[in-house]
This record gives C-alpha cells, structure tokens and sequence, in this order.
C-alpha cells in the first residue's frame, strides 16, 4: 500500500510506543467515582438526580443542556452523594455527580455477551437516536457529540467517513490496543456510522509505526459483509490524526478556513468512536467506559498500561492502582506529550475523552531558554495549517487582537508544531493559545451585536 499523509507542515518526534505490548485491563472500581456534567463539547448536561438517589451503573443521570451536548450515564451502581463544584484535570470549576459505589448492578437492556453481531437491524434514524441516547461523544480530544456529526446540516453530504486510527501523538497507545483487541467492533461500529451518512464509502486511516494495527483492521475488514470500507496506510508524521490532516492525506480536499470538515465532503470519527457507536447501537450500552493509556519515559515498561476505566474514577486513583507516580517524574500530563495538558489537580476525574495519564522526566519537560526570533522560519515550515507562528508572536506580545484575526490565529489547531520545531525556544503556543481565546471573545461579541 502506497503510504498517505498531509501537504503542509508537520514534525517527526520519536513515537515512544512504549506501552504498546500492553494488552487492555480491566480496572478495578474506585470507592468513589464523581462525573462530569462538562465532559463533551458544547452545553454542560443538566443533571437529573438528586442527592440520595440510588442510580444503577448505565443509568441517565443527565440530559443535553443544548443542541451541542451529550447525555451522561452512571458508570457504576451506588447512591448519589453530592452535586455540585468541584476541579475538573486542568484546574477549573465544574458541575460533578458524586457517587458512592455500592457494587456493579446494571440497568437492564444491555449485552453483555461476547458474541458479535454483524447484522445492523436499526435503520439511520434510530442509529442517529441510539447513538445519542447513549452519549457517545468523539473520543479523538474534541469529544464532539456523535450524534450531530451524523447530522450534516442541509445542503451538505458526506462523501467519505474517515475512521482515524493514527494515533499520531507520541506515547499513546490506547487506541492501537482497541485495533488490536476489537478489531471487527471497529469495523461494524464504522459500518453503523456508515449507514447513517447514507452510505458513503469509508476509509479507516492508520499510521505506518502499527503494522500489527494494519494487518488486524484489515483482516476484519476482509472478513465482515460490508462494501465500501478499506485501510489507509498513513506516513508517520505528526499531527496526521488531525481532522483537515487526514481529510487532505486521504480525499486529497483542503478544508476552507473558519470551514468544517462536511464543507469538504468529509465525517472524521475516531477508532474508539466507532467501538462505542457499536456497543450503543449493537449492543445498548452507554458510553460510561473507554480505554486509557499509563506510560512515560521514568516508568519501566512492565509498570505501564492500558486500561479500561469507568468515566468518573479519580486520576489519583489510577496512579494507585498502577504504582503511584514513579520516582524522577516532573510532570504529569493529561493526553500526549504535544496537545495534552499537564494535570493541575490530582484528585480530578476522568471524562469520557481521557487517553492517557503520561509521566515526563525532568529532562524531557525542560525547554531551552528563550532568545531572540532569528527568522529562520521553521515554525512556519512545521505549522500544518500554513500560519506564520513567529507573526503571531509578534501580534500577541504587541496586543493586536484584531491583526491576530486578520493573520488567521483562529485557524490554529494547537498541535504545538511551532513550539517544537523553533530553535530559538520561544514558547509560541503558549502565548497564541490564550490569544486565541481573547480573539474568540471578540468574535462572540461582535456576533451578540449582530
């Protein structure tokens, strides 16, 4: 297969794979699991128990509190505690459900068996109601709500559903495991999101560095009764597992700035999105479990995993259960070690769209001390958008929010490219981010007037 990838940009960071021979365990539940009401993006969902309740693992314990949002379920059986404030992993204040685990009692209408089955017996509309019944969310960073990405507004049609299995960001392995462990859940979920586009063909993009991920995938594409789904074999270039990055490597269609992926014709679902559309739609089950990655560069490979873990169970407890923090680790970060985000507060919770819990040793989290810009231009041959970094540097450092605007700051994905390929260790993401969040405001200002 020849090997695909994007036009513009990228770096080439060592993958550090670390954990990849590690098989999915189960983790053990936690005493005490505390869920978000603003784990997917969009309106935080509304709660609908009440302390004192008794609520059983799958239970709705809240409902969307908008168009762009996502039901959230009970991940364990127990009494609800407390509703209320508290840190979520960067710092920040948010709505959680407390619950006392009192055991694993499920609500009824879930199967549980192991038997797959190929047979897709709802048609599109009752996928697209299933699908947001069981608050599936995009398990790629973004957690979308699934259901309206399987909504295109009218006007639009997908021409290609995009199943992203890169895993393009080092250390994170979680995703290559569930290819290699549910291979043919991914194949039929893929199908299921297939069928509620209207058919259009489906291409399920891995990177070249997961050779057992592409022969698994693809054997289960070979082996299920379903036309129009094929493997991409991607170069290994981060950030591949961007969405208008593998919309260009694969269609060969540039996305429009301030477009979506539909304006290019395209749906972009995750890999662990398509395993949870299967269990919602084949198997009735909520979206309260995903997979979890524990690895770093100061943990010894036989201390690293991948778990599967209940939505809600403390980040603390995780490390618990897999050794505690290992000794020479300097920071602990949420997500990869280019887009995640260091963990402000231990005793915060999963959400659906955790990855990983990943240790840096001091060596790898030390930057080089900044200097002056020497207009080398690498930031700008890196930034996979085609943005000109080192002018956003500029811009930001001389408070001009709306030549920020002008130079496209909102097209910026944050993959931290810049950062890592400058020379001169200007911390360029860390001052565009907040830029462009100021550059946000203005615009959801100026759209108020309106």
């Amino acid at each position: 297969m020849s090997k695909l990838t994007f036009s513009i940009g990228g770096v080439h960071p060592d993958d550090s794979k670390l954990s990849k021979d590690c098989a999915i365990e189960v983790l053990p539940l936690p005493q005490t699991v505390y869920v978000s009401m603003n784990q997917h993006l969009g309106a935080p969902a509304k709660p609908l128990v009440t302390v004192g309740d008794k609520v059983l693992a799958g239970q709705v314990i809240a409902e969307p509190g908008g168009f762009i949002s996502a039901y959230v379920h009970s991940p364990v059986s127990g009494t609800v505690k407390s509703i209320g404030p508290r840190k979520d992993l960067a710092g920040n204040p948010a709505v959680h459900v407390e619950i006392a685990v009192e055991g694993d009692e499920w609500v009824e209408g879930i199967d549980f068996s192991n038997d797959i089955d190929v047979n897709i017996k709802l048609d599109r509309e009752q996928i697209i109601e299933r699908v947001k019944m069981c608050g599936v969310v995009g398990l790629g960073g973004a957690t979308f709500p699934t259901h309206v990405k399987l909504c295109p507004p009218p006007g639009k049609t997908a021409e290609c559903l995009i199943i992203n299995g890169a895993e393009c960001e080092p250390y994170l392995t979680s995703d290559y495991r569930i290819m290699l462990e549910k291979s043919k859940e991914i194949v039929i979920g893929a199908a299921i999101m297939q069928k509620a586009l209207g058919g259009c063909p489906c291409v399920i993009g891995i990177e070249d560095n997961k050779p057992e991920a592409i022969a698994a995938m693809s054997d289960a594409v070979a082996s299920l009764p379903y036309e129009g789904i094929r493997v991409a074999v991607l170069a290994k270039r981060y950030p591949q597992g961007g969405e208008k990055q593998l919309i260009n490597a694969v269609m060969g269609r540039e996305v429009p700035p301030g477009a979506l992926p539909i304006d290019a014709g395209a749906v972009v679902q995750n890999a662990g999105t398509a395993l949870a559309v299967y269990e919602a739609v084949q198997k009735n089950k909520p979206l309260v479990t995903n997979v979890l990655t524990v690895t770093g560069n100061c943990l010894p490979v036989s201390a690293q995993h991948n778990y599967l873990f209940r939505i809600g169970t403390p980040i603390s407890f995780i490390i618990e259960q897999a050794g505690g923090i290992p000794e020479g680790a300097a920071k602990v970060i949420s997500g990869g070690p280019m887009m995640g985000k260091a963990i402000a507060n231990l005793d915060a919770t999963t959400v659906k769209g955790s990855s990983s819990v990943l240790y840096l040793s001091e060596e790898s989290t030390r930057r080089w001390k900044e200097s002056s810009c020497i207009r080398c231009g690498r930031c700008a041959e890196a930034c996979p958008m085609g943005l000109e970094p080192f002018l956003l540097n500029r811009l930001v450092k001389a408070g001009d929010l709306e030549g920020l605007e002008a130079a496209a700051v909102m097209d910026c994905i944050e993959c931290g490219c810049c950062l890592y390929s400058c020379p001169a260790g200007i911390p360029l993401l860390d001052r565009i981010r907040p830029a462009k969040g100021q550059v946000i405001g203005i615009l959801k200002a100026r759209n108020a007037k309106k």
